[in-house]
């Protein structure tokens, strides 16, 4: 299939060695650099004259800074963002182990179920639309915790790396929301779903489309990602809505974030965010007038 094809990388010739074919662009400029201009970068490489630029004086403070493939700005600890998300995983998970079952019934993510018998009616449909984001940082089993911190781990810093700190973070909530909306749009009502699966497999989307822009060999990620589809097709109790929601999401976003003209590129970025962030209240608006009326 197309999408899964590795493009054979373009052969074109340093711009600073006009003999010398190279197949390697730098990350900024996108400029093509033979081996001995090549520096390298969070992601990927840069040439030495968008180094020279990022580090002179006599321009503004952002103008100074080194850019991502992603136009975010290179942060000093580019796993700081992941570590604050598996901080906010983990106190969550603590929490649950303290207070039991009331944390959960509170978080879990449901689209519309009685309470207790004979109780009232909540959920999702019934307004409580935090349940969307709460639920991405619910886990009630270690295990559960334990498979996708590593795949945070493993996922988030190089995409964080890649697209700076706001665009990870806006590309992890919003994977999550995504999963967290197919959940409500799909499931039986009364159906209770929590995990950041969601998210995690938003970053496996995500790492797919910026491995395919940087030319890299896309079989690992490839092979990871299809191993873990069937895992969530054939593992029971696995919200399968949650995975191919966040997949799909993650994938766009970062597709828009890759692939945005270097002149829109902040609009375009955002616009894709803002556009997604609209179509998952729209879905979530369709259903809950479905459960109501």
């Amino acid at each position: 299939m197309e999408g899964q094809r590795q493009s054979e990388p373009r052969v074109t010739h340093c711009y600073r060695h006009p003999d010398r074919e190279t197949g390697i662009s730098c990350v900024r400029c996108e400029r093509p650099i033979c081996p001995d201009c090549m520096i390298p970068a969070s992601v990927g490489f840069q040439c030495p004259d968008c180094v020279k630029g990022g580090s002179g004086t006599g321009h503004p403070p952002s103008a100074n800074r080194p850019r991502t493939i992603a136009g975010g700005v290179v942060a000093g600890d580019r796993r700081l963002v992941t570590k604050i998300l598996l901080g906010i995983n983990a106190a969550v998970f603590i929490g649950v182990l303290i207070s039991g079952e009331r944390l959960i019934n509170d978080l879990v993510l449901f689209g519309q179920a009685v309470a207790e018998p004979y109780g009232p009616v909540e959920g999702v449909a019934q307004g409580q639309w935090y349940r969307l984001l709460s639920s991405v940082f619910l886990h009630q089993e270690i295990w559960h915790i334990a498979m996708n911190m590593l795949g945070l781990w493993f996922l988030g810093p190089p995409l964080e790396a890649a697209l700076g700190r706001l665009r990870y973070t806006s590309l992890y909530l919003l994977s999550g929301l995504g999963g967290s909306a197919l959940t409500f749009f799909v499931s039986s009502p009364g159906q209770a779903s929590l995990g950041a699966s969601g998210a995690i497999f938003g970053l496996f989307g995500a790492t797919a489309v910026l491995m395919r822009r940087m030319n890299y060999d896309m079989r690992p990620i490839l092979i990871l990602l299809a191993i873990n589809l069937v895992f969530t097709f054939t593992w029971e109790g696995i919200s399968w809505q949650a995975h191919i929601g966040g997949l799909a999401v993650g994938a766009l976003i970062a597709y828009a974030m890759v692939h945005a003209p270097r002149k829109r590129r902040a609009l375009v970025q955002y616009g894709a965010c803002a556009g997604m962030l609209l179509l998952i209240i729209a879905a979530c608006v369709v259903r809950t007038l479905q459960l109501t009326s």
